[in-house]
């Protein structure tokens, strides 16, 4: 869908790293590295996104690292795009609100890195979530988004305990209880 109406391939890599997860900030050299592409490609679509301040840059020692500009007019609606790419916008209706008992859901893995990826991770936490239902679901939504599903359930003191061994491990807030 997003290459139907952007054709530079990198500039998809760039918006998927930056406005999939907004935290992220990443310098030339390492999305050189990240993507696999030439450093003059990758530098011409940063300039491009800095001009039309979609990024913002700070320098630390002699790199110079780029971020989503989440004051942007155009950065909620960027985002949401980002999200129907990956098709977390049908993971989310069609899984989340059918389980049950639920309390938050988590992005890790790859995508939380704001890497493209064909398997998404998927953290659900909540007392009592009905697996078997989840993997139906989950099995339906694999088909309509065409990737990989991975998913951990954990009630909520089985989450807090994993977090000690997660090391730090990005993770993003998809959904929680209202």
């Amino acid at each position: 869908m997003l290459e139907a109406l952007i054709t530079s391939k990198t500039r998809i890599k760039l918006l998927l790293k930056f406005f999939l997860n907004a935290n992220s900030s990443s310098y030339l050299r390492s999305l050189e590295t990240e993507f696999g592409e030439s450093t003059n490609a990758i530098r011409l679509e940063l300039n491009r996104f800095e001009e039309a301040g979609l990024l913002d840059s700070y320098t630390d020692g002699n790199r110079k690292y780029y971020h989503a500009n989440k004051e942007h007019p155009l950065f909620p609606d960027i985002n949401n795009i980002v999200m129907k790419f990956i098709g977390f916008d049908q993971i989310i209706e069609n899984v989340v609100n059918k389980l049950g008992p639920l309390e938050r859901v988590f992005l890790c893995g790859d995508f939380a890195r704001g890497c493209d990826s064909d398997i998404i991770d998927l953290i659900f936490v909540g007392p009592s979530i009905d697996r078997g239902y989840l993997l139906k679901l989950v099995e339906k939504v694999e088909k309509l988004i065409k990737r990989r599903i991975r998913y951990i359930v954990y009630s909520k003191n089985e989450f807090e305990e994993s977090l000690s061994r997660r090391n730090g491990e990005e993770m993003l807030l998809l959904w929680k209880t209202p």
